[in-house]
């Protein structure tokens, strides 16, 4: 499995992304903010797949922007590799930048219509200096290579190709300046479903390959599953729950951690047709106000007192690797074994 050596490669320490809420025309006044990420921390080992996922508008892809220095953090740290990308200005930061690329949700709006292929893939390389003349020409015709597009194709424009080839077209330019990272953000819901396993597999692939780290982010949980190592749920700007993949969809601690994967559909009808399914009330917050105490309290089924007066804790949970922000996940663990034997 990817992540086999332990190591970390990237760090979020307490990672905090207002936006402003401007009231007014005239005046610009600033009412509020939104608080889009608040107070995230997770790692991300070498060669490993970490998911994040949850409902839109929780934070993810503003997460993995952040931790490109896309969006510049309003608090917290950024570690890649030890050195903290939060510190980092001009030249330092732009230096930096060629260790960590994005490959983004939409493969229609993310290239250049009026750019050739090659001029798409190739921008990396000018940018960061790597590459020029015929080397220049000779690395963009094995990055369509290695992506599994023909590298007569780099002539072309975006328009004349599928969104599958497309999304190849922005893996390669993702890989032009062989990154060590690449946030993925939500690479393939935008693709048919015939597609889709295409572009999986060729991450998968690709990883094997160049010896790539992930974050994975992503709404389809079948997916999640396969690809990834360790999984982190978001709510509302905050990290729920995180834990190995398999011990995350075996034994799901958190209360909206269970009811995510009671909403997604079981391949097997027998299954499909007795398990339980989790329904919530209510809507999310807005996050501009966040609820006191636990964000997921005014939608939880086993919500108590404590959870409106005082936020829990990201703790363990079972072990050092499966953590929950829970006070009662124990309780709903009892309760689940207990219903489970009945």
């Amino acid at each position: 499995m990817a992540g086999a050596n332990g190591q970390v490669l990237v760090q979020v320490d307490r990672l905090k992304l207002y936006f402003p809420v401007s009231t007014g025309w005239l005046f610009r006044g600033r009412a509020a903010w939104v608080q889009a990420v608040d107070d995230v921390s997770f790692e991300i080992r070498r060669g490993e797949t970490l998911g994040l996922v949850g409902e839109s508008g929780c934070g993810k892809t503003t997460v993995g922007r952040a931790i490109l220095q896309v969006y510049r953090p309003t608090a917290g740290r950024v570690l890649f590799d030890g050195e903290d990308l939060t510190a980092l200005r001009g030249e330092a930061l732009r230096r930096r930048r060629r260790d960590f690329q994005m490959i983004f949700q939409d493969p229609y709006a993310s290239l250049d219509p009026r750019a050739k292929v090659a001029d798409i893939v190739a921008e990396p390389l000018e940018v960061h200096g790597l590459a020029s003349g015929p080397a220049k020409r000779e690395r963009v015709r094995e990055l369509l290579g290695q992506v599994g597009l023909n590298p007569a194709f780099a002539a072309r424009y975006p328009h004349e190709f599928s969104g599958g080839q497309r999304q190849r077209i922005g893996v390669a330019r993702a890989l032009a300046a062989s990154p060590r990272f690449v946030v993925c953000d939500e690479p393939i819901s935008a693709l048919d479903v015939s597609i889709q396993a295409q572009i999986i597999n060729l991450l998968e692939r690709l990883q094997q390959q160049l010896g790539l780290t992930y974050l994975f982010i992503a709404h389809d949980l079948a997916v999640v599953r396969h690809i990834c190592d360790r999984v982190a749920v978001m709510y509302l700007g905050k990290i729920v729950e995180i834990a190995p993949r398999s011990e995350l969809y075996a034994r799901p601690r958190h209360p909206y951690t269970q009811a995510l994967l009671s909403a997604a559909p079981v391949p097997d009808p027998r299954v499909e047709r007795t398990r339980e399914r989790i329904i919530l009330t209510g809507d999310v917050p807005s996050p501009i106000d966040p609820p006191r105490g636990c964000r997921f309290h005014p939608r939880c089924p086993f919500a108590q007192p404590l959870c409106a007066a005082e936020e829990p804790p990201l703790s363990a949970a079972d072990d050092g690797e499966h953590r929950v922000a829970c006070h009662f996940w124990r309780e709903i663990a009892r309760q689940a074994v207990t219903a489970a034997a009945h």
